[in-house]
This record gives C-alpha cells, sequence and structure tokens, in this order.
C-alpha cells in the first residue's frame, strides 16, 4: 500500500505522508497509467489528478446512480455499528455459575476465546490500537419483484482503511475509494459518521463499536460482547466445528435507536466460535427496520428493510501477544419489503485484508475522537445506524 503521495505540482519537494494509505490496485485502472516497474509515483499523481475527496461530484443521471451505489458501499458495507455496546470488561469478571446452561456454556466457550487470542493478561493490557488494510466492494445481484436474479452492473471498487480505537466506544475510522473518503467515530458520547455526499450527523442510540474491529481485530470487545450471549448449538462452518453463541439487542437500546419515522424490530448478533481453535471464525447480524406509515394509512402498508451481515473471519497472526485476524469476507443482504411496495434484494460483497496494525500506540489521546463541529444535532432525520 502506498503510504506517500508526491506533491503533484513539483517533483523537487518532499513527499507527504497519506492519512489513510492506498492500495495499488486503485492506481491500475487510471487513464495513462504506466504499467512499467518503478512508475508507481507518477500513476499515483494521475491517479491524484482525477479524484475528489471534497466534492460531492455528480453529472447526470448515471454518475449520480454510481454516486448514490458508492454511499451504499461506504455506509452499510463499510462502516456499520454492532447491535449494542459492549461492556466493561465483564468476560473477565462473571463466573460461569448462577447462569442458565445456555448462558454458562457460552461463558466458558469465551474463556476458551480470551485463551486462544493470547490470555486475560495481553488482552487487558492492550489500552488502544490501529489497523490499516484494504477492501475490494462489489454488488453482486439484484432482485426486483418476481424477475430472476440478475448481475449488477457496477464494477468492483477498490479501498483504503484505517481505524484507530482507544476502547470499544471510543474509535475513528477513514475509508478511501473511488475518489470519495468516510470517516465515522465516536468519542464514547455520540457515535458519528460523515463523507462528502451528505452532512456529518449522530447515529442514533448509545455509542457502540464498529462493527469491523470486532470482525477478529479487537479480542477483548468480542469477549465482552458475548459474555452476555447464549450458546444455541453447533454448526459446521468451512469444514470447522462451530459453537453458535447468540445476542439480542435489548429493548432499551432498540428504542433508542428508533425515531418517529422507523422502528428498529430487532437486531440480533451470531457468534460461530471453532471448536478446534476456539477463535471466531464467522460473524453474522440482521437487522429489521420497519418504516412508519404516513397520517391516514393503514399499519398493514408499512415498509419493511431487513439487513443481513454475514463475515467469514480468517488468517489469524500474532501481534504482541494478542492473536487477531488480518482478513476475511463480508456479504450483505438488503431486503425491501411491504405492501404497496415493490420488493427487491441486493447483495453487496467486500473482501478485506488488514496490511498493518499495532496496539497501545503512543501520545493517542481523546482529542483524536472528537466529532465533527457540523455535526447535526440529535433529530428524527437521523439514520437508524
Amino acid at each position: 500500500m502506498r503510504k506517500l503521495c508526491p506533491n503533484v505540482d513539483r517533483d523537487d519537494t518532499l513527499d507527504t505522508v497519506l492519512e489513510v494509505p492506498i492500495p495499488d490496485e486503485m492506481l491500475i485502472n487510471v487513464p495513462g497509467a504506466d504499467k512499467r516497474r518503478g512508475a508507481a509515483g507518477a500513476n499515483m499523481r494521475a491517479w491524484l489528478k482525477t479524484q475528489s475527496f471534497d466534492h460531492a461530484t455528480v453529472d447526470g443521471p448515471a454518475a449520480a446512480a454510481a454516486n448514490a451505489e458508492l454511499q451504499l458501499f461506504l455506509n452499510v458495507v463499510g462502516s456499520p455499528l454492532i447491535p449494542c455496546p459492549v461492556p466493561h470488561d465483564r468476560a473477565f469478571s462473571r463466573s460461569i455459575r448462577d447462569s442458565s446452561i445456555q448462558a454458562s456454556t457460552a461463558k466458558y466457550i469465551m474463556q476458551q476465546y480470551i485463551a486462544a487470542t493470547g490470555g486475560q493478561a495481553a488482552l487487558q493490557g492492550v489500552q488502544s490500537m490501529y489497523a490499516v488494510g484494504k477492501v475490494r466492494m462489489c454488488a453482486s445481484e439484484f432482485h426486483l419483484g418476481d424477475q430472476n436474479v440478475t448481475a449488477a452492473q457496477g464494477r468492483a471498487e477498490v479501498g483504503g482503511f484505517v481505524l484507530w480505537q482507544k476502547c470499544p466506544e471510543v474509535w475513528y475510522f477513514e475509508l478511501i475509494m473511488a475518489g470519495h473518503k468516510m470517516s465515522a467515530g465516536s468519542d464514547g458520547k455520540v457515535a458519528w459518521r460523515q463523507s462528502a455526499a451528505e452532512n456529518s450527523h449522530v447515529s442514533r442510540g448509545p455509542p457502540r463499536p464498529l462493527r469491523r474491529s470486532l470482525q477478529g481485530l479487537d479480542p477483548r470487545s468480542i469477549a465482552n460482547l458475548f459474555s452476555d450471549a447464549v450458546c444455541i448449538g453447533e454448526k459446521v462452518i468451512n469444514g470447522e466445528e462451530c459453537f453458535i453463541l447468540k445476542l439480542e439487542a435489548s429493548a432499551a437500546t432498540l428504542r433508542a435507536r428508533s425515531s418517529a419515522a422507523f422502528d428498529i424490530i430487532h437486531h440480533t448478533v451470531w457468534g460461530y466460535f471453532s471448536q478446534r481453535t476456539g477463535l471466531i471464525i464467522q460473524l453474522e447480524d440482521s437487522h429489521l427496520l420497519r418504516m412508519k406509515s404516513g397520517k391516514g394509512a393503514r399499519r398493514s402498508e408499512n415498509i419493511f428493510w431487513e439487513t443481513s451481515m454475514e463475515s467469514v473471519i480468517s488468517d489469524y497472526r500474532h501481534i504482541d501477544g494478542v492473536n487477531i485476524a488480518h482478513g476475511g469476507k463480508t456479504t450483505v443482504t438488503l431486503f425491501r419489503y411491504g405492501e404497496g411496495s415493490v420488493n427487491h434484494k441486493r447483495k453487496l460483497e467486500e473482501t478485506w485484508t488488514v496490511e498493518e496494525a499495532d496496539f497501545n500506540v503512543h501520545g493517542l489521546t481523546s482529542d483524536y475522537f472528537l466529532p465533527p463541529s457540523d455535526l447535526k444535532k440529535e433529530g428524527d432525520d437521523q439514520h437508524a445506524g
């Protein structure tokens, strides 16, 4: 990945360090790109001249449709949040006893997971982290009404991301893709998201972790999240026998995330933990939202949006004694249905790799996680998150 940016106007100046490293694949398809070895600097200049990170440029219906799909990638696939807040170190303090069999089994599985990822001392020794990686996103399928499945016309997009995290509810994330930059974060009091195409806005409900950090990157948060789960059975995932842990967002959390325009009906998360290694190898969640009908409309005319995400997690490696995932693939299914609405279903896919990660970043203070100054105040126009 490219971490340095040459000066576009002059060749005799020092390179600038990029805030978000750029995957080399993003430079290959630049018009006029030089395929020869050692031409990366020239290709970077050519690529920079075609980008518009700070401008939401839309020119014509085709460009508007492409921009809408890109925003779908950035928001739905790139930066979703986990269903509920993560309790602080509950996985290290709660006893296996005095619980139901399903809950006690889940706590025992979490003890095995903690051991597999480095042990309690190693996980509790992590006070902050950062990760740099690249993603490849594409829309793979599209259903409209009763029509057959058709291949989406959009091409795959490659991007780079950087994640900074001080604790589960204090984090900052940036993603660059196709000339657009999206950022999201939480200062422990409010979670937010912004991009050039839309104003900064608050995610409704209590601050929650970025889902990406729970895709094998942050074992401590994963253990704490599933400390309240129940074990509902077993399943074979890619040849691995796994325990299935299930966690439901509380009614209070769902109410806090709802608004006058929509209700969150449920948000459920499942973790699949290998019986052989103890590691999490798949993360799923399902989120159902009901758009409320206007005045005078029947309740049966409500429109529902169901979002399902399935992440296969792989490539575990140790960093400073902590075992974290360095790659995986996420499939997102968006399903809209309801009376008076043409049903449609969309499938999106993301493949990601972590190129660099480290823990206990020196000098990472709370000032790095402050929300944007133009952040919208809480209101009904906020996103469900």
